[in-house]
């Protein structure tokens, strides 16, 4: 007979108890006494020692499809498991994460290269093969922001499953290759936090998200890093034409410009620190939902190796576009303004990184751009851009939420809302690089401005006019003193 003390089992993580301690999947007769699940039983991790009546076959169920409220029962030991079905979900995730992994890559190469190679420290090939390789290394240094991904931001109690994980890289990746397109140097991590915080809301509910993670790690180093960076960049600056200025200047040039590969090589290295970690979360919390992994696990040495590989190779592909932008589109940047830029950023990144701050890389090494134009000898920056980028910065995290909150409502509805949400990603993806093929930019132009909109720059206006020099700039000049 079956024991009066049976209650509802589930199969699937992420339910509140007693729900979730049914997750045992145990599937045998056992004694008429309670029985406690053994540690090389077989069972999940967090099963082990989960308490149960015996002299029964447990009642399987598991919820609805993406619906934790709702059960259906189970057939069957592997129908409730569902191990076919949730193991290619799994994949499709991991493979999708990896995806978003390697438009980051070469979203943010950009962040070691563009000055570099707007100051011709280094050739474009040259410089995207050794931010490529230092990306890859630098995934090995640390895992904490990737435990601020996979156990902070979201409650990995609260029933989080892989359609919700799908939804929010679907959105990252969107909004990644539209900014893009545009040439913005967005941030890629917020497009990442936001989209999982809007898939977790639309999935399980507010109480899915830690608002408080959310504010300390993300809010607030959004709004102080660039600060903090563009700070510490025009101070540096200052400091280097200070110790200069009765130097040779050909002498000058060139140790800066020989100093820039390796602060920039740094940049690539704190890159690799912070951002493919956030790939190695992403991977980690998908794992911990279904059960592969226990609650609060590192990840695990593969996710390591295939994350690191993943934004090597999307660096090593080069994001001209914003290259183009960071490098030229926000002011002259001269060789010791592009020392002292990196130099500043890279030690932000690194210290960030090390007290797990998921910090935006971008905004950091923006930041330290506009503060080196601001340093230099004629302070200058291009305002314009920087307008476009600051907007974009503040729609980033809430675009991504809405469009991985509705992908996360499509892809809850069964197998053909997931099959629906991935065609449109396809689709989506392929739609803007076909849009890029129109005015290509490649290592051989990524240095030519010639075909960037100019700034419309406002013009001081003399109440006594004067017969202007020959050089004076126009009304449409592209840069503004600060």
């Amino acid at each position: 007979m079956n024991s009066p003390f049976i209650s509802p089992f589930t199969c699937e993580t992420g339910l509140s108890k007693p729900e979730r301690s049914g997750a045992i999947f145990a599937n045998v007769q056992l004694s008429a006494t309670w029985v406690t699940i053994p540690k090389d039983s077989g069972h999940r991790q967090d099963t082990i020692g989960t308490t149960i009546p015996g002299s029964v076959h447990l009642p399987f169920t598991k919820p609805a499809y993406g619906h934790a409220r709702h059960q259906r029962p189970c057939d069957n030991y592997d129908d409730c498991l569902g191990m076919e079905h949730i193991s290619f979900l799994v994949a499709v995730v991991i493979i999708t994460a990896l995806a978003f992994d390697f438009t980051n890559g070469f979203h943010d190469t950009a962040n070691a290269s563009a000055t570099a190679i707007a100051t011709g420290a280094l050739r474009p090939k040259v410089a995207v093969t050794i931010a490529a390789a230092l990306n890859f290394a630098g995934a090995f240094l640390s895992v904490k922001v990737a435990t601020t991904i996979s156990g902070g931001i979201v409650n990995e109690k609260a029933g989080i499953h892989p359609e919700i994980i799908f939804a929010a890289l679907v959105g990252a990746i969107l909004w990644n290759l539209l900014t893009w397109l545009r040439g913005l140097p967005s941030s890629s991590s917020h497009a990442l936090y936001g989209g999982l915080i809007g898939a977790t809301i639309v999935g399980v509910g507010m109480n899915g998200v830690n608002f408080d993670t959310v504010t300390t790690k993300i809010i607030i180093p959004a709004v102080a890093s660039p600060v903090v960076a563009g700070l510490a960049s025009w101070g540096a600056t200052k400091l280097a034409y200070a110790i200069t200025r009765k130097g040779n200047d050909a002498a000058t040039t060139k140790g800066f410009k020989t100093g820039q590969i390796f602060s920039s090589s740094l940049i690539s290295l704190a890159h690799g620190t912070n951002d493919a970690q956030k790939t190695m979360g992403i991977i980690t919390l998908t794992l911990v939902s279904v059960g592969a992994l226990p609650k609060g696990a590192l990840p695990p040495t593969w996710v390591i190796v295939s994350a690191g590989a993943a934004i090597a190779l999307g660096t090593y592909m080069g994001g001209w576009r914003i290259i183009r932008s960071m490098g030229k589109g926000l002011a002259d940047i001269q060789p010791p303004q592009g020392f002292a830029s990196e130099s500043a950023v890279s030690t932000v990144i690194l210290t960030s990184s090390h007290m797990g701050f998921g910090l935006s890389t971008t905004q950091v090494c923006t930041g330290g751009i506009m503060g080196a134009g601001l340093g230099g000898p004629k302070p200058e920056l291009r305002w314009s851009m920087v307008r476009r980028m600051v907007y974009t910065w503040g729609l980033t995290l809430p675009a991504a939420a809405l469009v991985s909150g509705g992908a996360a409502l499509v892809a809850q509805q069964g197998t053909w809302g997931v099959a629906l949400v991935g065609a449109v990603l396809v689709a989506g993806s392929g739609a803007m690089w076909m849009i890029s093929r129109r005015q290509p930019v490649s290592a051989d132009n990524v240095n030519d401005v010639s075909d960037v909109t100019p700034v419309e720059a406002p013009v001081p206006v003399d109440v006594n006019p004067a017969v202007a020099p020959a050089n004076a700039p126009t009304p449409a000049s592209t840069t503004v003193a600060a």
